[in-house]
């Protein structure tokens, strides 16, 4: 019997060891993080300014990596490295010269574990922005986990798509389940002022959002990106304003309509009597790069006072209205340097929302603004 009790004990030892030196799980994740392309000529003369080689916080979501150089009469094999998910792996091999000059080439990533891959297009494009009448015709659906939902992009002359516009949809799709694009705060419509239209709506954000003192969703819609680590965190930081340009804004005009909520309440889901939810429209004009050649972003909790902002655009009052409605708003502060300017060295910022408090998680459930027919016009280029 004492035999016998020794044989388990030995052999329950022998269980435990093996447990305690047990290789951890293979990581699952196949993710690009961040991308660059390597220093030094040739490929430095290709790029307005050496931030532009690099693009970090690469979105979880996406599958597309866009590398914006200047116009070129001949593109050389590039090389471009990548920051991958522990243990991933990718192909084509890292950092190894691609001929990016026939359009986007397409590398795979590969999980630790092996279990999983994901489909990158990495480009490498001429800068030419797209036209800045905006109409929100084009139109798709992304998927996040059960959910889907709208997302809108431009086209330039050529024909190349732009995804410069973003919303809080991929928040909202965190604490939503089996969503449709037409239950989440910014949708497109068919019935715009001329063809579709975008619908921005302040929502319940479900329990879980008033759990998390996020109780409302508002509609939004802004040129930018909507940094998704960073939105359980810090939510004023998810929202990353403004995109690249090389041109001075001097006016927005569009078309809206919007109707308020009935009650507007506080974070904590508080009725504060008297007050009615306002809508907002408003662009900024900013420095993206400080003098030591340091990158520059517009969030929501300084998109107003940063100290890099040149200029903004800002529709003073929005009164309800069931019918179509021209808006109208000048830039106002100061003049933009040709010399930066050329180098893409500012960015602009367009932003729509259903609650002008929307990011403090204060507003009415049920406020709607619709939008379409937005032109930007620029110095020297307004047309009649």
């Amino acid at each position: 019997m004492r035999v016998l009790k020794g044989m388990v004990t030995a052999l329950s030892c022998m269980v435990l060891l093996n447990a305690c030196i047990k290789d951890e799980p293979r990581n699952n994740e196949c993710d690009i993080e961040s991308a660059w392309v390597q220093e030094g000529e040739p490929y430095e003369g290709l790029f307005f300014k050496k931030s532009q080689m690099t693009i970090e916080k690469i979105p979880s979501n996406t599958n597309e990596i866009v590398f914006t150089i200047r116009p070129t009469a001949s593109l050389p094999e590039i090389p471009v490295h990548f920051t991958l998910t522990q243990g991933a792996t990718i192909n084509p091999a890292n950092g190894s010269p691609q001929d990016f000059s026939k359009g986007p080439v397409t590398y795979t990533v590969t999980s630790e574990d092996g279990a999983w891959k994901r489909e990158y297009k990495v480009l490498v494009r001429e800068a030419e922005l797209p036209s800045f009448m905006f109409s929100f015709e084009n139109v798709d659906t992304e998927q996040q986990g059960n959910s889907t939902y709208n997302t809108f992009f431009e086209t330039d002359q050529t024909g190349n798509r732009h995804n410069i516009w973003a919303s809080g949809n991929q928040g909202v799709a965190i604490v939503q389940y089996n969503w449709t694009p037409d239950q989440f705060p910014t949708k497109s419509v068919a019935d715009g002022y001329n063809g579709k239209g975008v619908c921005l709506n302040t929502q319940y954000a479900g329990d879980l959002g008033k759990m998390m003192g996020k109780p409302i969703a508002a509609g939004n819609l802004f040129l930018g990106n909507f940094n998704m680590i960073a939105v359980l965190i810090n939510p004023l930081k998810s929202t990353e304003f403004g995109i690249p340009m090389d041109k001075e804004p001097i006016r927005v005009t569009g078309y809206y309509k919007y109707k308020p909520g009935e009650k507007f309440t506080n974070s904590k889901m508080e009725e504060l009597p008297g007050r009615t939810d306002e809508a907002s429209i408003y662009a900024i004009f900013y420095r993206n790069e400080d003098e030591n050649g340091n990158k520059i972003m517009l969030y929501g909790d300084d998109v107003f006072t940063n100290e890099n902002i040149i200029s903004i655009a800002q529709v003073k009052s929005l009164p309800a209205t069931d019918e179509w409605t021209r808006f109208d708003m000048l830039f106002e502060g100061s003049d933009a340097d040709p010399k930066i300017l050329s180098s893409l060295g500012y960015n602009l910022t367009l932003v729509f929302s259903s609650s002008k408090d929307g990011a403090s998680f204060e507003g009415a459930i049920g406020s709607t603004l619709y939008i379409d027919e937005v032109k930007v016009s620029f110095k020297d280029h307004e047309e009649e």
